[in-house]
Protein backbone atom coordinates (compact mmCIF):
# COMPACT_ATOMS: atom_id res chain seq x y z
CA UNK A 1 0.00 0.00 0.00
CA UNK A 2 1.20 3.49 -0.79
CA UNK A 3 0.68 6.52 1.41
CA UNK A 4 -0.48 8.79 -1.42
CA UNK A 5 -0.65 9.28 -5.17
CA UNK A 6 3.03 10.26 -5.37
CA UNK A 7 4.12 6.98 -3.83
CA UNK A 8 1.73 5.06 -6.08
CA UNK A 9 3.45 6.65 -9.06
CA UNK A 10 6.88 5.66 -7.76
CA UNK A 11 5.88 2.04 -7.19
CA UNK A 12 4.08 1.77 -10.53
CA UNK A 13 6.94 3.40 -12.43
CA UNK A 14 9.42 0.91 -10.98
CA UNK A 15 7.23 -2.01 -12.12
CA UNK A 16 6.93 -0.54 -15.62
CA UNK A 17 10.65 0.24 -15.81
CA UNK A 18 11.48 -3.36 -14.93
CA UNK A 19 9.28 -4.57 -17.79
CA UNK A 20 10.88 -2.10 -20.22
CA UNK A 21 14.33 -3.38 -19.27
CA UNK A 22 13.36 -7.05 -19.39
CA UNK A 23 13.16 -7.57 -23.18
CA UNK A 24 14.50 -6.28 -26.48
CA UNK A 25 10.95 -5.59 -27.73
CA UNK A 26 8.24 -4.47 -25.30
CA UNK A 27 4.61 -3.40 -25.64
CA UNK A 28 3.11 -1.28 -22.88
CA UNK A 29 -0.63 -0.74 -22.53
CA UNK A 30 -1.19 2.80 -21.25
CA UNK A 31 -4.02 4.74 -19.64
CA UNK A 32 -5.11 8.36 -19.48
CA UNK A 33 -6.83 10.51 -16.87
CA UNK A 34 -5.39 11.86 -13.63
CA UNK A 35 -4.32 8.50 -12.16
CA UNK A 36 -1.21 7.90 -14.33
CA UNK A 37 0.00 11.52 -14.50
CA UNK A 38 2.54 10.98 -11.73
CA UNK A 39 3.91 7.94 -13.55
CA UNK A 40 4.35 9.86 -16.78
CA UNK A 41 6.07 12.66 -14.85
CA UNK A 42 8.63 10.10 -13.68
CA UNK A 43 9.11 8.90 -17.25
CA UNK A 44 9.84 12.49 -18.30
CA UNK A 45 12.23 12.95 -15.39
CA UNK A 46 14.12 9.65 -15.59
CA UNK A 47 14.08 9.28 -19.38
CA UNK A 48 14.39 5.48 -19.61
CA UNK A 49 15.37 3.97 -22.94
CA UNK A 50 12.11 3.50 -24.84
CA UNK A 51 13.36 3.09 -28.41
CA UNK A 52 12.32 -0.58 -28.28
CA UNK A 53 8.91 0.12 -26.69
CA UNK A 54 5.58 0.12 -28.53
CA UNK A 55 2.59 1.60 -26.71
CA UNK A 56 -1.13 0.95 -27.06
CA UNK A 57 -3.61 3.15 -25.25
CA UNK A 58 -6.86 1.90 -23.82
CA UNK A 59 -9.34 4.29 -25.35
CA UNK A 60 -10.28 7.53 -27.08
CA UNK A 61 -13.32 9.76 -27.16
CA UNK A 62 -15.45 9.19 -30.25
CA UNK A 63 -15.58 12.28 -32.46
CA UNK A 64 -12.38 13.99 -31.32
CA UNK A 65 -9.43 14.43 -33.67
CA UNK A 66 -6.01 13.58 -32.27
CA UNK A 67 -5.04 17.26 -32.19
CA UNK A 68 -8.10 18.22 -30.12
CA UNK A 69 -6.83 19.47 -26.73
CA UNK A 70 -9.27 17.17 -24.89
CA UNK A 71 -8.48 14.04 -26.89
CA UNK A 72 -6.51 11.26 -25.29
CA UNK A 73 -3.97 11.30 -28.13
CA UNK A 74 -3.28 14.96 -27.32
CA UNK A 75 -3.01 14.11 -23.60
CA UNK A 76 -0.51 11.32 -24.28
CA UNK A 77 1.55 13.49 -26.60
CA UNK A 78 1.84 16.18 -23.94
CA UNK A 79 2.42 13.81 -21.04
CA UNK A 80 4.74 11.28 -22.64
CA UNK A 81 5.08 10.73 -26.38
CA UNK A 82 6.65 14.13 -27.18
CA UNK A 83 9.30 13.58 -24.50
CA UNK A 84 10.67 10.09 -25.21
CA UNK A 85 11.58 8.22 -28.43
CA UNK A 86 9.12 5.32 -28.50
CA UNK A 87 9.23 2.78 -31.31
CA UNK A 88 5.52 3.21 -32.07
CA UNK A 89 2.57 4.77 -30.24
CA UNK A 90 -1.05 3.76 -30.82
CA UNK A 91 -4.29 5.37 -29.64
CA UNK A 92 -7.72 4.42 -31.04
CA UNK A 93 -8.80 6.73 -33.86
CA UNK A 94 -11.76 8.60 -32.39
CA UNK A 95 -12.28 10.48 -35.64
CA UNK A 96 -12.08 7.53 -38.04
CA UNK A 97 -13.25 8.60 -41.52
CA UNK A 98 -15.56 5.59 -41.83
CA UNK A 99 -16.97 4.82 -38.38
CA UNK A 100 -16.17 4.06 -34.78
CA UNK A 101 -16.74 0.38 -35.53
CA UNK A 102 -14.10 0.55 -38.26
CA UNK A 103 -11.70 2.20 -35.81
CA UNK A 104 -12.36 -0.60 -33.32
CA UNK A 105 -11.64 -3.28 -35.91
CA UNK A 106 -8.39 -1.60 -36.94
CA UNK A 107 -7.33 -1.31 -33.32
CA UNK A 108 -7.91 -5.01 -32.67
CA UNK A 109 -5.58 -5.71 -35.59
CA UNK A 110 -2.94 -3.49 -33.96
CA UNK A 111 -3.35 -5.33 -30.66
CA UNK A 112 -3.02 -8.67 -32.43
CA UNK A 113 0.31 -7.57 -33.88
CA UNK A 114 1.52 -6.10 -30.58
CA UNK A 115 0.75 -8.43 -27.64
CA UNK A 116 0.80 -6.37 -24.45
CA UNK A 117 3.49 -7.19 -21.91
CA UNK A 118 2.07 -4.92 -19.21
CA UNK A 119 -1.27 -3.09 -19.17
CA UNK A 120 -1.65 -0.07 -16.91
CA UNK A 121 -5.20 0.52 -15.64
CA UNK A 122 -7.09 2.96 -13.50
CA UNK A 123 -10.52 2.21 -12.08
CA UNK A 124 -13.67 4.31 -12.31
CA UNK A 125 -15.92 5.11 -9.38
CA UNK A 126 -18.47 2.69 -10.86
CA UNK A 127 -15.83 0.02 -11.40
CA UNK A 128 -15.21 0.64 -15.07
CA UNK A 129 -11.83 -0.21 -16.58
CA UNK A 130 -10.93 1.67 -19.75
CA UNK A 131 -14.43 2.72 -20.90
CA UNK A 132 -15.97 -0.68 -20.18
CA UNK A 133 -19.00 0.42 -18.21
CA UNK A 134 -21.15 -1.79 -15.95
CA UNK A 135 -22.81 -4.43 -18.10
CA UNK A 136 -19.96 -4.65 -20.60
CA UNK A 137 -19.32 -8.19 -21.78
CA UNK A 138 -16.22 -9.91 -20.48
CA UNK A 139 -15.84 -11.34 -24.00
CA UNK A 140 -15.67 -7.97 -25.77
CA UNK A 141 -12.83 -6.80 -28.00
CA UNK A 142 -12.31 -3.18 -28.96
CA UNK A 143 -15.71 -1.54 -29.39
CA UNK A 144 -17.74 1.65 -29.39
CA UNK A 145 -19.42 2.23 -26.06
CA UNK A 146 -21.87 4.70 -24.56
CA UNK A 147 -20.53 6.46 -21.48
CA UNK A 148 -22.65 6.37 -18.34
CA UNK A 149 -23.85 9.51 -16.61
CA UNK A 150 -21.44 8.93 -13.72
CA UNK A 151 -18.47 8.65 -16.08
CA UNK A 152 -19.51 11.77 -17.97
CA UNK A 153 -19.85 13.61 -14.67
CA UNK A 154 -16.43 12.42 -13.51
CA UNK A 155 -14.77 13.46 -16.78
CA UNK A 156 -16.52 16.82 -16.99
CA UNK A 157 -13.75 18.36 -14.85
CA UNK A 158 -11.53 18.20 -17.93
CA UNK A 159 -13.99 20.20 -20.05
CA UNK A 160 -15.43 23.71 -19.84
CA UNK A 161 -18.95 22.33 -19.42
CA UNK A 162 -20.51 18.92 -18.91
CA UNK A 163 -22.26 19.29 -22.28
CA UNK A 164 -18.86 19.28 -24.04
CA UNK A 165 -17.98 15.80 -22.75
CA UNK A 166 -18.33 13.22 -25.55
CA UNK A 167 -20.95 10.60 -24.81
CA UNK A 168 -19.23 7.73 -26.64
CA UNK A 169 -15.75 6.29 -26.85
CA UNK A 170 -13.72 3.67 -28.69
CA UNK A 171 -12.32 1.38 -26.02
CA UNK A 172 -10.31 -1.78 -25.68
CA UNK A 173 -12.74 -4.42 -24.46
CA UNK A 174 -12.33 -6.50 -21.35
CA UNK A 175 -11.23 -9.53 -23.36
CA UNK A 176 -8.59 -7.34 -25.01
CA UNK A 177 -7.33 -6.13 -21.63
CA UNK A 178 -7.14 -9.62 -20.19
CA UNK A 179 -4.83 -10.73 -23.01
CA UNK A 180 -2.02 -8.66 -21.45
CA UNK A 181 0.68 -10.80 -19.86
CA UNK A 182 0.68 -8.59 -16.76
CA UNK A 183 -1.82 -6.02 -15.47
CA UNK A 184 -1.08 -3.12 -13.13
CA UNK A 185 -4.08 -1.35 -11.60
CA UNK A 186 -3.64 1.87 -9.62
CA UNK A 187 -6.17 3.73 -7.48
CA UNK A 188 -5.81 6.88 -5.41
CA UNK A 189 -8.27 8.89 -3.33
CA UNK A 190 -11.35 8.31 -1.22
CA UNK A 191 -13.61 8.48 -4.28
CA UNK A 192 -12.11 5.16 -5.44
CA UNK A 193 -12.53 3.41 -2.07
CA UNK A 194 -15.92 1.83 -2.80
CA UNK A 195 -14.73 0.49 -6.15
CA UNK A 196 -11.65 -1.06 -4.56
CA UNK A 197 -13.75 -2.63 -1.81
CA UNK A 198 -16.16 -4.14 -4.36
CA UNK A 199 -13.28 -5.34 -6.53
CA UNK A 200 -11.88 -7.34 -3.62
CA UNK A 201 -15.18 -8.64 -2.27
CA UNK A 202 -17.29 -9.40 -5.34
CA UNK A 203 -17.08 -12.45 -7.54
CA UNK A 204 -16.48 -11.71 -11.24
CA UNK A 205 -19.60 -10.03 -12.55
CA UNK A 206 -20.31 -7.84 -15.56
CA UNK A 207 -22.12 -5.49 -13.19
CA UNK A 208 -18.67 -4.49 -11.91
CA UNK A 209 -16.24 -4.58 -14.85
CA UNK A 210 -13.04 -4.49 -12.79
CA UNK A 211 -13.91 -7.84 -11.24
CA UNK A 212 -12.93 -9.39 -14.58
CA UNK A 213 -9.35 -8.95 -13.38
CA UNK A 214 -9.95 -11.90 -11.05
CA UNK A 215 -9.90 -14.05 -14.18
CA UNK A 216 -6.28 -13.04 -14.84
CA UNK A 217 -3.28 -14.77 -13.28
CA UNK A 218 -0.90 -11.80 -13.00
CA UNK A 219 -2.50 -8.65 -11.59
CA UNK A 220 -0.78 -6.12 -9.32
CA UNK A 221 -2.95 -3.56 -7.50
CA UNK A 222 -1.35 -0.46 -5.98
CA UNK A 223 -3.60 1.76 -3.86
CA UNK A 224 -3.08 4.56 -1.39
CA UNK A 225 -4.48 4.80 2.13
CA UNK A 226 -7.56 6.75 1.08
CA UNK A 227 -8.47 4.29 -1.67
CA UNK A 228 -8.11 1.50 0.90
CA UNK A 229 -10.07 3.33 3.59
CA UNK A 230 -13.14 1.05 3.38
CA UNK A 231 -11.17 -2.18 3.64
CA UNK A 232 -10.90 -4.24 6.81
CA UNK A 233 -7.53 -5.01 8.37
CA UNK A 234 -7.26 -8.39 6.67
CA UNK A 235 -7.90 -6.84 3.27
CA UNK A 236 -5.45 -4.01 3.89
CA UNK A 237 -2.80 -6.57 4.81
CA UNK A 238 -3.01 -7.88 1.24
CA UNK A 239 -1.42 -4.64 0.08
CA UNK A 240 1.41 -4.57 2.59
CA UNK A 241 4.95 -5.32 1.38
CA UNK A 242 6.07 -8.89 2.06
Amino acid sequence: MATDAKEIAQKAYKIMEDVINSKQQVTLGLATGSSPEGIYELFRKNKPNTEHVTTVNLDEYLGLEGDHPKSYRYFMNEQLFDHLPFKETHVPNGAHPVSGEAAAKEYDEILEKNPVDLQLLGIGENGHIAFNEPGASFESGTNVTDLTESTINANSRYFETKEEVPTQAVTMGIASILKAKQILLIASGRNKAQAIKELLEMKPTEDMPATALKNHSNVTIVVDEEAASLLNDEQKAMFQPA
